[in-house]
């Protein structure tokens, strides 16, 4: 009977130690290493996918909240050179492409409404992406197929926002791009703004979508002139600037109704505040344009070339500081951020 007791007290001590020695080990981290690159993962998949299930519901678990801060807190800057970058980028609008060949393709990698951030390191700047958009759909999927997977590689922390001129009035890009500075901003606190046509798709990811010292121009050699620079004084299809730049310039003009003299605008706008841009050379900043007729209500308007010429006198009224739209729609989809307003067009 004694053994027997002693027997069973030794086994009961041994389960014990066991519990207590495993206890010990998981709460000082003492694992083994590959079960922590495991449970590092698993919370990087957590940030990484969960921030858009989260918003909108109104309750963040304070777990997944820890999570996130804990993963960031580990992380260092990303390189000052990506190094997945593949230089000269194939690049052909022949074939037939759709909105769900695009999500197969990148959807994986993005949260909802168009957004991405490296899972391994933190950018230096979180970038919006502004579209100024209007009936161009086929575009918009050939843009989205080439331009997603070259700003992953770019290891880019950014937004995609498509703002939609509502109605078939007289077009006005350049205060769609104030828009989705306005608009981005009440998403994030983004301090790089890319401004994009829709029709341009870069030919190099070495062309890096981020802001720099002075306002860049990003699409100096584009295949409808030839690859090369189309005038010196040119800012216009694929342009940077920084929130701190775009607030000095006071934006775009809100006045530029139909086709042209926006871009010459906001050139005379940065060469009296700001004094100069930024290129890059002319094999990194390649740019195939695709083919098009020109949109109904976008045709030339001749008086916007007299206006340009007006800047000095009116850019400090006429932009940010006057913006005045409404936003009848925003659609979240996982590629991009959709925004439908009415720009108030003036009755003539």
């Amino acid at each position: 009977m004694g053994k027997k007791l002693f027997t069973l007290l030794l086994l009961y001590s041994f389960i014990f130690v066991a519990f207590f020695a495993l206890f010990i080990i998981f709460n000082k981290g003492w694992a083994h290493p590959y079960f922590i690159k495991a449970q590092n993962a698993e919370i990087i998949k957590i940030g990484f996918f969960s921030r858009f299930t989260r918003s909108g519901q109104g309750n963040e678990t304070s777990e997944v909240q820890v999570n996130d801060s804990a993963v960031e807190d580990s992380l260092k800057p990303c390189p000052e050179t990506p190094p997945n970058l593949l230089g000269p980028i194939q690049v052909e609008f022949e074939t037939n492409r759709f909105m769900d060949d695009v999500r197969k393709k990148v959807g994986s990698f993005l949260q909802m409404g168009g957004r991405y951030k490296p899972p391994d390191c933190i950018s230096k700047q979180k970038v919006a992406i502004i579209i100024p958009f209007r009936h161009r759909h086929e575009h918009l999927t050939h843009w989205l197929y080439y331009v997603h997977p070259n700003l992953i590689r770019q290891q880019l922390h950014y937004g995609i926002y498509v703002i939609n001129q509502d109605g078939d009035g007289k077009f006005n890009r350049a205060k769609l791009m104030n828009i989705g500075y306005a608009e981005a901003l009440k998403e994030d606190d983004y301090d790089c703004f890319v401004f994009s046509d829709v029709d341009l798709v870069p030919l190099d990811d070495r062309n890096l979508y981020r802001c720099f010292d002075l306002p860049r121009h990003f699409s100096v050699a584009i295949d409808k002139f030839n690859y090369k620079l189309a005038a010196i004084n040119n800012f216009g299809g694929v342009t940077a600037l920084s929130k701190e730049q775009f607030l000095i310039v006071n934006g775009f003009p809100n006045t530029y109704w139909g086709w042209g003299g926006e871009d010459d605008d906001l050139y005379n706008r940065i060469m009296l505040r700001i004094k100069s841009i930024s290129r890059p050379d002319a094999v990194i900043g390649r740019y195939k344009m695709i083919r098009h007729n020109r949109d109904l209500n976008n045709e030339q308007n001749p008086s916007n070339a007299k206006k340009a010429k007006e800047t000095g006198k009116t850019w400090d009224q006429d932009g940010l500081n006057s913006l005045n739209y409404t936003v009848t729609q925003t659609i979240k989809d996982i590629l991009f951020t959709f925004i439908a307003v009415d720009v108030h067009e003036p009755t003539e």
